[in-house]
């Protein structure tokens, strides 16, 4: 299905790395999804060094809110959908190892 260009809506693709972040802004078809954005970006020829995988099962959100569905979720005009990636090291080891670090 073509969409019409009175169907279509504005949106943005964010991801970030610590040393740098990209921020792709995207023409859609009323109805695409948070995922199906992701995947219209582009992400990983813009970072190579980040598996595909990453961009294909990250969490994703929309301004700082994490998405249940991002499957399912419809895009609004105007959302930036933000791929989070996993955590390095779990925020509760990190405390441990800032305690142990502390007590020394």
């Amino acid at each position: 299905m073509v969409a019409s260009s009175s169907n279509m809506i504005e949106v943005e693709v964010a991801f970030a790395l610590p040393e740098r972040q990209c921020i792709v802004p995207l023409r859609v078809a009323g109805g695409t999804t948070a995922r199906e954005a992701v995947e219209i970006a582009g992400l990983e020829a813009k970072f190579p060094e980040v598996s595909p995988a990453v961009f294909q099962e990250a969490d994703l959100g929309i301004f700082g809110k994490r998405l249940r569905d991002p499957d399912e979720q419809p895009l609004k005009a105007g959302d930036r959908v933000e791929v989070y990636r996993p955590l390095e090291l779990d925020p509760k080891a990190a405390r441990a190892q800032r305690a142990a670090r502390e007590k020394r």
